[in-house]
């Protein structure tokens, strides 16, 4: 069940947001400034926040960029105003949408759904395993949320290594998968690569476990 964060000054708003979004099955907090929906993003997890962006003590395009400095969580923003600069004003803060008021709550609801789903696919393209994220879309690699480095061929060991969790895969298996069926080379070339590999990624290195005898295989302890 995703989490919705409604935040608006205005009482019906949120009352009318709200009621809908929770007959679509979502679960819903809320908040009536910016200054306090940045402090309950500190506390809590949303899936996507609704944000109005003229409000008082702090507006909405203050607080939706303070929010995504900090987590990256999909803002919807609403506002009256509908000129072409106020929205690439709110997509520049970081907003994924901006609607118009008065809004129809079901296009609002179809909104959040998009976002919701295009969310999902990003994800999906992303492997976490304890402080270890590989973005597969970027060839990324990240440890404690800081980029590693890594060459091709590393990342693609360890990606290789990560998808198949808890699995011993033998040196054949992992040189087959990695350097391609026709690459001819000796046990060895695993055996360097693992080692360049633990060396990069750090306080991941024990991931990679050793089986004696046989290869190895990426484990959480």
């Amino acid at each position: 069940m995703a989490k919705i964060l409604i935040v608006d000054d205005e009482p019906d708003i949120r009352s009318l947001v709200g009621r809908y979004a929770k007959s679509f099955g979502y679960e819903t907090a809320y908040a009536s400034d910016g200054f306090e929906a940045v402090l309950k993003c500190r506390s809590e997890d949303f899936d996507c926040i609704i944000m109005d962006a003229m409000m008082p003590e702090m507006d909405g395009f203050t607080a939706c960029k303070k929010i995504r400095e900090a987590k990256d969580i999909p803002v919807i923003m609403l506002s009256a105003r509908g000129e072409e600069y106020d929205k690439l004003f709110g997509f520049e803060t970081g907003a994924d949408d901006y609607v118009v008021k008065p809004f129809s709550p079901r296009e609002l609801m179809a909104r959040i759904g998009a976002v919701l789903k295009r969310r999902s696919r990003v994800y999906s393209e992303r492997l976490k395993a304890g402080i270890l994220e590989i973005d597969k879309s970027g060839r990324v690699v990240y440890i404690d949320n800081e980029k590693t480095e890594l060459t091709a061929k590393e990342y693609d060991l360890l990606l290789y290594l990560a998808q198949n969790k808890g699995m011993v895969l033998s040196r054949e298996q992992i040189m087959e998968a990695v350097w391609g069926c026709e690459y001819f080379s000796s046990d060895r070339t695993v055996d360097w690569q693992i080692k360049q590999l633990r060396s990069h990624i750090g306080k991941c290195r024990d991931y990679i476990v050793t089986v004696r005898g046989v290869g190895y295989k990426f484990e959480i302890n």
